[in-house]
């Protein structure tokens, strides 16, 4: 018997890159690895349904522990049966901690040993998150996958503060592996952090992943800091986590780094970004970026990317599409997102493709080569 609900099987290691393609096998279904998980913060993602993202190819979704503990309360989950009964959704669900939403959304914020102390961004009332109330919400959501509760450094962050912090995060996992309630239904997953210092993420690297958990994170980056960095980060981090467990780069979702993470061995992805973009009537394709809203694209009587057989480019032009935008009715941006969902689903899919045939790094050459600013 496996020794967690959550457990990874390795099925081939690409030649060329060192990539692999997995399945994460959970209590909800299993995945294939690399995969990218669309978002669903508030137990949706924007705009879609359900049937629609799971139809795509989707066999995992994220949630937010913040802002379901905040609205509509995990105590309301819990009595609908779980977050997978309230949201309908009959895959995997992974939910974050909510360090980054304090990280990026609470201010002003106190971070002490204790936890954090912050503001509401709704209605402004004091709230205090600890690592304790952390896994009591994400026990009571009844996700597969639980994120330990840590902190995030901002970019650039001074070094003294970045060995403390990651300190800081080492001992609040110890308190959430305490506090959790479900290990048997539920996997836990450590968060390394260490802000872009390597030998702060070495460090954070060996204290995370000396407890033994489910799985392991990169975190604290994608956070502004320049692509090189990025880079390095994932190289210097990667080869210190266990071969045997899910590897998740956390809050990474262009094209570009998904690509990237895969070829360092990342199993796992997550990103806001098809759904945001798709809301302000912009689409990915292998050629860049399509502000689908502009007025070149008023007559354009095609699919808005002739490439793809989405549900959107299949049935409606890029005219008409544009024409919804223009007019402020939310189906073209749903045609948008749908899009766009797809598109980062499908990339996987070719991802894993090209890992099987041993030539990840062919692809992403090739892919290098097709895409420009604009399409």
């Amino acid at each position: 018997m496996p020794e967690f609900p959550v457990w990874y099987e390795h099925i081939h290691t690409c030649k060329q890159t060192g990539a692999r393609v997995g399945k994460v096998h959970t209590p909800h279904g299993t995945f294939m690895t690399p995969a990218f998980m669309p978002v669903g913060t508030q137990a949706s993602v924007k705009g879609m349904s359900p049937e629609e993202v799971s139809g795509m190819g989707a066999g995992i979704i994220l949630s937010n522990t913040y802002h379901l503990w905040l609205r509509p309360g995990s105590d309301i989950v819990a009595e609908a049966g779980g977050l997978h009964k309230f949201m309908n959704w009959n895959g995997a669900v992974l939910t974050d901690s909510g360090g980054f939403q304090v990280f990026s959304l609470a201010k002003p914020k106190d971070i002490v040993e204790e936890g954090v102390k912050f503001s509401s961004h709704i209605d402004g009332r004091k709230l205090f998150l600890t690592p304790e109330i952390s896994m009591q919400v994400q026990n009571d959501l009844g996700s597969d996958i639980i994120m330990a509760f840590d902190e995030c450094c901002p970019y650039p962050s001074p070094k003294d503060y970045a060995k403390r912090s990651l300190e800081r995060t080492t001992r609040w996992l110890d308190r959430c592996i305490e506090a959790h309630k479900r290990p048997d239904e539920q996997a836990l997953f450590g968060i390394i952090q260490g802000s872009m210092y390597e030998d702060l993420r070495k460090i954070s690297a060996e204290q995370i992943t000396s407890r033994n958990l489910a799985g392991y994170a990169i975190g604290g980056i994608s956070v502004g800091e320049p692509k090189e960095l990025f880079l390095k980060m994932i190289d210097c981090t990667v080869p210190l986590m266990p071969e045997d467990k899910p590897r998740y780069l956390m809050g990474v979702g262009t094209p570009d780094y998904l690509i990237e993470g895969s070829c360092r061995g990342v199993d796992m992805f997550d990103c806001v970004l098809p759904t945001r973009m798709g809301r302000h009537g912009t689409i990915l394709t292998d050629h860049g970026r399509k502000i689908i809203r502009d007025k070149k694209y008023a007559r354009d009587f095609g699919p808005m990317d002739p490439g793809c057989d989405c549900y959107a480019c299949r049935n409606y032009s890029a005219a008409y599409v544009r024409h919804l935008i223009k007019a402020n009715e939310m189906f073209g941006l749903r045609l948008c997102t749908f899009h766009n969902i797809h598109y980062l689903l499908r990339l996987m899919e070719r991802v894993r493709e090209a890992i099987m045939n041993d030539r990840l790094g062919d692809f992403r050459d090739e892919y290098y080569k097709t895409i420009s600013q604009e399409a």
